[in-house]
Order: C-alpha cells, then sequence, then structure tokens
C-alpha cells in the first residue's frame, strides 16, 4: 500500500511518500480502506518528537479516518465489510474503571491512532472493531474525517470538564482551528454566549457564520481587555484555551469570578506562570482536557447526523501532498480542518 511515513524525528521533509506493508489483523480488529484522513496538530508534535515519548518508527501518523471496512477479524461479529465509518481516535482497554466511568483517556492503555500506532496517512489502516463508528451519507469522506478528534475535544472540554450551561459566556481561543471552529459550535447547542479570537479580518465573517456572537481580532486588539468589556467588567464564565504560553495569562486575566478555564493544547509552548494569589482570590479553576470518552464520541456524532454541528473543512490535499498539506497547518492560515484524500 501507499503511505506516508517518517523514519526519524525532524521536519517535514522527514515525511516520504513510499510503499508499505499492508496492515495485518488480528481476530478483535479490522482493516479500514482509508478515504480521509485529517491533519492535527499532534501530527506536527509527534513528527517533530516530543521529550520523554517514544513512538515505534518508522511511523504513519493521521488520527482521524473515515474509510470503508475492508476486512473483518475472525471474532468480530458487529461489523460487517463494506461498512462506511469513522474510527474513534482513542483506543482503550474497555474494562477498566475509567473506560467502565466514560473516561477512556485516563485508561492505563489508552492510545491514540496516528500516535503511539500507525494512523490514517495511508491507504488501509487497522483498528480495534470497537471503535468503528459507522456513518451516513450525510457528510462527504473528507468532512466526516474533519469530525472526531476536534468535535470530540471540544465537548469534552465544554460540556464535560467546564459544564457550560446555558446564558453563560465562554471565550473560545482561535476561531479558526479545528478545535476552536467544533466549540463555536458545541457551545451554541447548548445555548451560550461566544466569544472568539481570529488572527485576521477575513476569518471574522467565517466565525460569526458558525454562530460566534463577537469576533476579537487578537492582533489589533487585547483579547483580554475586549471580553471584559463585551461582558460589563464581569469577564467570561469560561475560557477554552488550547494556545498555551502566548495566551495563558490574558485568559485567566479574561475569567470572571468563578470563572472555569479548560485546556487541551500548548501550541504556543507549553510552560507559563500564574499568579497564585489571582488564582484563590478570585476562585478560579483550572481544568486540564485530554481527548474524551467513546460515549461522549456516539453524542458529537449524532449531533452531526442530525445536523445540530457541521464538519468544517478549509483545503483537502492529496495523500502524495502531506507535506504541503502540514506546511499549511504550521503557516496558521486555515479556517477549519486540512485533510488528506487517500
Amino acid at each position: 500500500m501507499k503511505a506516508i511515513i517518517f523514519n526519524q524525528h525532524g521536519g517535514v521533509d522527514q515525511l516520504t511518500y513510499t510503499d508499505c506493508p499492508e496492515p495485518k489483523i488480528g481476530p478483535n480488529e479490522v482493516l479500514v480502506k482509508v478515504k480521509a484522513c485529517a491533519l492535527n496538530h499532534l501530527d506536527i508534535w509527534t513528527r517533530q518528537g516530543m521529550p520523554g515519548i517514544s513512538i515505534p518508527l518508522p511511523h504513519i501518523l493521521g488520527c482521524d479516518v473515515c474509510g470503508e471496512v475492508q476486512e473483518v477479524g475472525g471474532k468480530v461479529k458487529s461489523i460487517r465489510k463494506g461498512t462506511r465509518a469513522v474510527l474513534a481516535p482513542g483506543i482503550s482497554c474497555g474494562r477498566c474503571k475509567w473506560c467502565q466511568s466514560g473516561w477512556d483517556s485516563l485508561c492505563d492503555e489508552y492510545k491514540i491512532i496516528g500516535f503511539q500506532v500507525d494512523g490514517g496517512y495511508a491507504e488501509f489502516v487497522r483498528a480495534p472493531a470497537r471503535n468503528v463508528i459507522p456513518v451516513s451519507n450525510r457528510c462527504s469522506d473528507v468532512e466526516w474525517a474533519a469530525c472526531p478528534l476536534v468535535f470530540l475535544t471540544a465537548w469534552h472540554m465544554l460540556v464535560t470538564r467546564a459544564e457550560l450551561k446555558k446564558g453563560e459566556t465562554v471565550l473560545v481561543h482561535a476561531a479558526g482551528s479545528g478545535v476552536g471552529s467544533a466549540a463555536i459550535q458545541i457551545a451554541k447547542v447548548v445555548g451560550a454566549r461566544v466569544l472568539t479570537t481570529v488572527g485576521s479580518d477575513e476569518k471574522s465573517e467565517r466565525a460569526k457564520q458558525l454562530g460566534a456572537d463577537h469576533v476579537i481580532n487578537y492582533k489589533k486588539a487585547d483579547f483580554s481587555k475586549e471580553a471584559r468589556a463585551l461582558t460589563d467588567k464581569h469577564g467570561v464564565d469560561v475560557v477554552l484555551e488550547h494556545i498555551g504560553a502566548e495566551t495563558f495569562s490574558k485568559s485567566i486575566a479574561a475569567l470572571s469570578k468563578k470563572g472555569r478555564l479548560v485546556t487541551c493544547g500548548v501550541t504556543s509552548g507549553p510552560n507559563v506562570e500564574i499568579d497564585l494569589r489571582f488564582l484563590f482570590v478570585r476562585q478560579f479553576s483550572i481544568m486540564g482536557c485530554y481527548m474524551g470518552g467513546r460515549r461522549e464520541l456516539d453524542q458529537v456524532i449524532q449531533l452531526l447526523e442530525d445536523g445540530s454541528v457541521k464538519p468544517v473543512v478549509d483545503t483537502a490535499f492529496p495523500l502524495a501532498e502531506a507535506r504541503r498539506a502540514q506546511e499549511h497547518m504550521l503557516a496558521r492560515g486555515n479556517f477549519g480542518k486540512i485533510v488528506l484524500k487517500v
């Protein structure tokens, strides 16, 4: 099969389009013919290499897969060959207390497709049968691939962790990012008022089309001050933070008393400073988020199926142009997901 691999960590030049052996499946697994695979910042970090994290090399990236089941293992009864599906990106044991309680990503055996195991930058990918989620023809292959990881993450952040409520105000960073574009829509489903940030005026109108009530160009204005001005100086109830060092301090400053900040990413760096006096006097809550559970993903897929939220796709590249696709993500000019068509 054709695949994009890298043999050592480094820049985009490490990505090579080449022939690889087709994956061999176990009795409880399926082989999926990949139709489309979306990019995530995790792809960049995995390719570059992260301190203390070891992955098998050579490696195939790609967490978000839409395709067709090509082969099923001998013990698989619930999935048929030919099923159109997306793959739940998180692999867990399904038996421990964390999996049983819906917190799959805290499972000791938790892995992410395309991160710790080979993913969807290829013509075929293998996965546990329990990770297969059949989908309808409501969306194209490219659109379905754009959904699982970012909508799951946004749901886990806003609904499960921050417990965002109707009538509250949330600040969502980076409307044009995958998580940002998903979070705006989920917040509106909840019934919240949404403030969001963008890096260019061109992205403002698209953010409003997704449901944002107010859009702040962070290159022209201090988003923290703007957020407080738009809330009569009270601040926002929730901040969805996934940028890191560049925005973290101002995100905290944008919070109301008893405000909640939930974070899932460090695009601009992982090290931040917090004035603990400010934290405890105003009684803030700061929460981490890492993916989410399968039950949450099923809820998100249902929202997509009934049209309550929609995929947001920026550009689709052929699989062979994965280098160019990653460069497009690094340039931060995209609005929505970047996808590889296989």
